[in-house]
């Protein structure tokens, strides 16, 4: 048999701290929608009215779907106790309805962040724990404080104690107060055996100020981003990094991260950088994805195809992708295309280095590179994974020319570089890193670089170091920013191009100070550091229609 339970709203018409505050635009809905919004999803389908003494406020709690009980003006005083308060209203709902309630729960409208979901299994705990007369919302508010003791300040702790390894100290949220029937009175709400059942800091905030007012203003706007991607070494990790940069730049929303199931690689990395990230292990990944309940959906997990998109299509909310061609890219409402040439003109859908997002250690490197007479250091890296071992052919290759003319080398590795036996040779003379966090730095000190068609070629731009262009398979051959109208040295496809060819080229730019600097200055122009703003902007857009 269902238990039958009454929930009480009080809400006053005055209000010391915020004028008429129960009645106040809080994101775009009266304060006092929230928990009236909440009590009408909650499954044990409980009985709630507001209570108050304000006509304005009775009128507005029938609009927003509540029962209301008027509050007798004696019982609207400042110096008269909530408990006289929720007495009156359960005599009243219980005389018009000819039933006693077995729970008389308190939900104060100035908690607007309680979840249905939170108010609901504490519901439960009170049913399933019959000794308990009083479940108060509360939360673990351990610090080491202090108290006035005959007018001194004594330490509230016994030892100093880091805050995890201090004894639980709850305060009351106010959120909400559940009592038995059989303790409610007009003095008192409480009975012998009292529990907390602690809610989360979000769900805490009771609003008495200004800055509380402003703190759940924030709550509620904020959005939950899942940001979808893949990475293992046959695909590497640009488009994991693409969307670190982006998460980087995008404030007052969660993000979460999903990585599909091949991409253990793409896991560990976005991890390292401490965001929350899930990997879909079973299932279709836009079911794993629609079940995180996003606000906003981004993609960068190479081309998509219909049945994802349609799927992602059915939540109703932004869709925005990245370095996508599939047939998936016509259901987003935002494409952004950084590296490939879009085959036709589409409505949002956007293309170009101005769409490139660099990090910001690249955008907040001020000065580009000097080009000197002489090449004094080669850089090589070629990206997260190099599954073609390039590093290693190109140093084999240019070695002995550097050697000859006193050149230093130095080798930067991605964070999925496997092929470490095969560098141990070079151990002794050249500079080799893995997944260094200062790459703009060796970046900038180098005079002239080797890598591959991905991202990189976009950070080596923006410092306007000369770069040579080595692809690691056909879709990076189809990049078109890493080509000499944009001032690279691109010499295709790696697996066609012979040993002599990058010999030749590499000499040729050692050889031509005048040709280094005329790439310098053509990759600059390309202006590749204002393209994260630009995209940010694109996102923010979509980000204000969910």
């Amino acid at each position: 048999m269902a238990a039958n339970i009454l929930v009480v709203i009080p809400a006053r018409g005055g209000s010391k701290g915020i004028p008429r505050k129960n009645l106040r635009s809080l994101s775009g809905r009266p304060l006092l929608y929230y928990t009236i919004n909440t009590l009408g999803h909650s499954r044990h389908r409980p009985d709630f009215v507001v209570s108050s003494e304000d006509e304005e406020i009775l009128m507005t709690a029938r609009k927003l779907g509540s029962d209301t009980v008027r509050r007798a003006p004696a019982l609207s005083e400042d110096d008269v106790t909530l408990d006289a308060v929720i007495h009156d209203a359960m005599a009243q709902c219980e005389a018009e309805r000819g039933l006693t309630y077995d729970l008389v729960v308190t939900a104060q409208p100035t908690a607007p962040l309680l979840l249905t979901e939170t108010l609901d299994a504490a519901i439960d705990h009170a049913l399933a724990n019959q000794s308990i007369d009083t479940l108060i919302s509360a939360i673990d508010d351990r610090h080491l404080s202090w108290v006035e003791r005959d007018g001194e300040l004594v330490p509230a702790y016994t030892e100093r104690l880091n805050r995890q390894y201090l004894p639980a100290r709850y305060r009351e949220t106010g959120g909400f107060f559940i009592a038995r029937r059989r303790v409610v009175t007009p003095r008192s709400r409480f009975g012998k055996q009292v529990a907390v059942w602690p809610v989360s800091t979000r769900e805490s905030i009771d609003i008495d100020t200004a800055a509380d007012w402003a703190l759940c203003e924030y709550y509620l706007n904020r959005k939950r981003i899942v940001l979808v991607t893949t990475g293992y070494p046959e695909v590497g990790l640009g488009h994991v990094y693409n969307l670190l940069a982006i998460a980087a730049n995008i404030v007052g929303h969660e993000l979460l991260f999903v990585v599909d199931r091949s991409s253990p690689l793409a896991r560990d990395t976005i991890a390292s950088y401490n965001y929350r990230v899930l990997a879909c292990e079973d299932g279709p990944l836009a079911d794993f994805v629609l079940e995180q309940r996003p606000d906003v959906i981004i993609n960068d997990r190479l081309d998509t195809d219909l049945p994802y998109m349609e799927r992602l299509r059915t939540a109703a909310v932004p869709l925005v992708n990245f370095e996508d061609l599939g047939p998936g890219s016509r259901l987003a409402d935002l494409v952004v295309n950084a590296m490939y040439p879009e085959r036709e003109e589409l409505p949002g859908h956007y293309y170009g280095p101005r769409y490139f997002c660099l990090r910001s250690e690249f955008t907040l490197t001020e000065e580009s590179v000097t080009i000197r007479d002489e090449v004094r250091r080669v850089l090589i890296t070629f990206g997260g994974v190099d599954p073609n071992n390039l590093t290693r052919r190109v140093l084999a290759l240019i070695l002995p020319e550097c050697r000859r003319r006193g050149i230093a080398v130095s080798v930067i590795l991605g964070r999925g570089y496997a092929a470490h036996h095969s560098l141990r040779e070079f151990g002794g003379e050249v500079d080799i890193q893995q997944d260094v966090a200062d790459i703009s730095e060796r970046m900038s000190a180098a005079d002239l670089a080797f890598t591959s068609a991905g991202r990189t070629t976009f950070e080596t731009a923006s410092l306007g170091l000369p770069t040579i262009v080595l692809c690691q398979n056909e879709r990076e051959t189809t990049h078109f920013f890493a080509r000499e109208a944009y001032g690279f040295r691109n010499l295709g496809l790696a697996t066609a191009v012979r040993d002599a060819e990058v010999i030749d080229t590499f000499v040729s730019l050692l050889d031509g100070a005048a040709l280094r600097r005329e790439m310098s200055r053509t990759l600059l122009r390309q202006e590749v550091k204002k393209g994260i703003t630009n995209v940010l902007q694109l996102i923010e857009q979509e980000i204000r229609k969910a």
